[in-house]
């Protein structure tokens, strides 16, 4: 993949006695910590309604030089729950273009659909 605007997904599982301290920290201090970093433009989380992981969240990234930021090197990775965090999935994503890509960024969260055009515009 060129280095282009993507969406990143993550999905983790983690033990039930680990969950409200888990979604505390992730909402609370990972997505603010990883949102103030150059390239990541929007967070969102989810619940798996399927199989896989229980826990997703999905990322706006501006390219993949978003990785490899000093602000990002210091905030990646589950901080306090590294060793508890199990099943670790991730999946990146482009857009199509044409119609059906349109269609799908449509699906997007609001704050989403700026970037999924410039994606489009590529």
């Amino acid at each position: 993949m060129p280095d282009q605007a993507f969406i990143h997904i993550v999905r983790v599982d983690i033990d039930p006695e680990h969950e409200a301290a888990f979604n505390a920290w992730y909402e609370h201090t990972h997505f603010p910590d990883l949102l103030a970093c150059p390239g990541w433009l929007s967070a969102k989380r989810f619940i798996s309604v399927g199989d896989g992981p229980k826990y997703a969240a999905m990322y706006e990234i501006a390219g993949r030089w978003a990785f490899e930021t000093p602000e990002f090197l210091k905030v990646r990775g589950f901080g306090p729950f590294e060793s508890l965090v199990k099943n670790f999935m991730r999946i990146q994503l482009k857009p199509l273009s044409g119609p059906a890509g349109r269609e799908l960024m449509t699906m997007l969260p609001a704050g989403s659909r700026d970037l999924a055009g410039r994606i489009q515009e590529h």
